[in-house]
């Protein structure tokens, strides 16, 4: 059973057919004025290249510190698997997927790293936040090493 507002959890909800056509939604921060990190991580991420069509992957780890509201977790994971059939840069979508989470919940700060799995021989990392972190937040590392080979 969904809560108030919320159109997709609690019911069989199909893919998204774009990011554009994703519906991020969010709900009250239970703990407003706390400063606390909620993290999300995605560790099977896909997308597609622009040019050739063959699929991309990445492990996403997105921090972020709420304010009013919290992204509902269901919703991101309908937004973040619309991306497995766009075609974009590993650039284009690590940032378009920060950018739209603080369209969606307008959070205190929020960070994401894009940790992508190397095509042609070269793993390309990509890092955005929306500025420097809150002071006396407990920011635990990524934990998602660099590419180091086979």
């Amino acid at each position: 059973m969904s809560g108030p507002g919320l159109t997709q959890l609690g019911q069989q909800t199909p893919l998204p057919s774009s990011p554009e056509a994703a519906v991020l939604e969010v709900v009250p921060n239970p703990h407003p004025g706390s400063l606390y990190l909620v993290r999300f991580a995605a560790p099977e991420f896909t997308s597609l290249c622009p040019i050739t069509g063959q699929p991309d992957f990445a492990h996403m780890v997105i921090d972020y510190v709420p304010e009013g509201s919290l992204v509902e977790s269901k919703s991101l994971k309908l937004f973040l698997g619309a991306f497995r059939n766009h075609g974009a840069f590993h650039e284009d979508c690590t940032i378009a997927i920060g950018k739209r989470l603080v369209a969606a919940c307008a959070p205190r700060w929020l960070r994401i790293g894009g940790y992508w799995y190397p095509r042609g021989g070269i793993p390309i990392d990509v890092f955005w936040q929306t500025g420097a972190p809150p002071e006396g937040l407990w920011l635990p590392d990524q934990g998602v090493p660099s590419y180091r080979g086979r």
